[in-house]
């Protein structure tokens, strides 16, 4: 407890010898640090040789379920995590948070590289370890966004999160055409580079990982008067009170669809695309140059674009139809996948449509919680309707991995059609689901 006042009294006087700082400084320290969050969502660069047959050269050899595992337990751990750090930051302040999970993350990728040629030891620090460090990291920019930015809320979340979409194309690239880390020093020594990389980084990031004052105001902004903010459901919830609403399972059940589908084609959109393309004459070796382009580039920039241009979005239209047009035209386009992924530009488009809404999610559910149960416990609430994003990460590549080894079996490509037929039809429910959901308000 010593530490933690001392850490507390740290915080305390850095606000106090910078009362006027500058808010853009705390986007700035998150897109730094959700750019190496974004880690996570490069899994797909891997998959490839993590699949490679022992007898082909391979170091792993494991099946496309196996090759999922790190990924789904890591996305797990990450959402059960966030529940633990919104809790955390709360006592301590969001910077010591913040920095833990940098240090946290980059050792899981760090001990990755040096003793990660078996699966279990991959579930266990790139899963455990290196999704414990995401989930410490990841609440902290966001919590600390909507404080300062309590006018822009979802243009804020939008942009507090991009990095973490856009961390994506960085690492996938430069473990493949642009630093070609894979090809030159292999898949863990590549991890090892990687953990190094992000643990500095986010330290740096951290440095303005600061709550506002209390009274914090932005110049010209007046928040809502009482009277208003009670009619429109504009109050302030704590973790308990909010998961006595039925509000929450709700939104909750909308961002498990959402995630669901993202999560399912990035953990398989390059083993997808290879067994598509060929459908269509492409040879192996340019199906999979093609699939790369689609993840790397299409869906990853899309995916950071998406959580900036959602967030403005919804400040116009206003959360709930936000989210409901999200959740409508990922079902469709979940839905027609299949069938359009086989030719090159169809590919490239849907994985970027896919991409841009699966980003919305992480600008619209933490806007939308701030909107439903109030912004002074955020950082708690969000971390317990992030536990979604950890549902939808365990079951949307699980089922996928799955029907692709069902495809390799029985050797036939229809097998793909099953899982996102599922994640779409989850998608359209969620997007009823959406329009049925009303503000608490105190009474309830």
């Amino acid at each position: 407890m010593a530490g933690v006042s001392y850490f507390t009294r740290c915080e305390d006087v850095f606000m106090e010898n910078q009362p006027k700082m500058n808010r853009w400084l705390v986007v700035v320290g998150a897109i730094l640090i959700q750019l190496c969050l974004g880690a996570i969502y490069a899994w797909s660069a891997y998959t490839a040789e993590l699949t490679k047959p022992i007898e082909d050269g391979g170091l792993f050899g494991f099946t496309s379920t196996e090759s999922q595992w790190p990924f789904s337990v890591g996305l797990l751990t990450f959402a059960v995590v966030m529940v633990l750090a919104g809790n955390w930051q709360k006592k301590v302040g969001p910077k010591i948070v913040s920095m833990t999970g940098g240090i946290v993350l980059g050792l899981g990728y760090i001990l990755a590289g040096l003793v990660g040629k078996t699966l279990i030891a991959q579930i266990l620090l790139l899963g455990v370890v290196g999704g414990a460090g995401i989930g410490l990291a990841y609440v902290c920019p966001i919590a600390v966004g909507v404080k300062w930015f309590p006018d822009k809320k979802g243009l804020i979340t939008g942009l507090a999160v991009a990095g973490f979409g856009f961390g994506a194309l960085i690492w996938v690239k430069l473990a493949g055409s642009w630093g070609h880390l894979i090809e030159t020093i292999g898949v863990l020594q590549t991890w090892m580079a990687f953990g190094v990389a992000y643990l500095v980084a986010v330290l740096i990031g951290s440095i303005w990982m600061v709550n506002p004052p209390d009274d914090y105001k932005p110049a010209g902004w007046e928040p809502p008067p009482a009277t208003e903010a009670a009619a429109t459901g504009a109050v302030e919830f704590n973790q308990w009170q909010m998961l006595a609403r039925p509000q929450f399972y709700m939104i909750w059940f909308c961002f498990i669809a959402g995630a669901m589908a993202g999560l399912m084609v990035i953990g398989v959109i390059k083993l997808f695309g290879i067994d598509a393309l060929q459908e269509t004459g492409l040879t192996a070796e340019a199906a999979a140059a093609t699939a790369g382009t689609a993840m790397a580039v299409f869906y990853a920039l899309a995916n950071g674009l998406g959580r900036i241009v959602w967030g403005i979005v919804s400040d116009k239209i206003g959360r709930k139809m936000a989210i409901f047009l999200m959740c409508l035209i990922q079902g469709v386009a979940m839905l027609t996948f299949f069938y359009v992924g086989k030719y090159t530009m169809g590919l490239f488009v849907w994985s970027a449509i896919i991409g841009f809404n699966f980003g919305g999610n992480f600008a619209l559910y933490p806007a939308a919680t701030a909107d439903y149960f109030g912004n002074k416990n955020v950082g708690v609430n969000y971390g317990w309707m992030f536990t979604a994003y950890g549902v939808g990460g365990l079951v949307g590549p699980q089922i996928a991995g799955r029907f692709r080894d069902m495809a390799a079996e029985a050797g036939g490509y229809g097998a793909w059609l099953p899982p996102f037929v599922i994640a779409g039809i989850a998608s359209i429910i969620a997007a009823l689901v959406i329009l049925a959901t009303k503000k608490p308000k105190l009474a309830e």
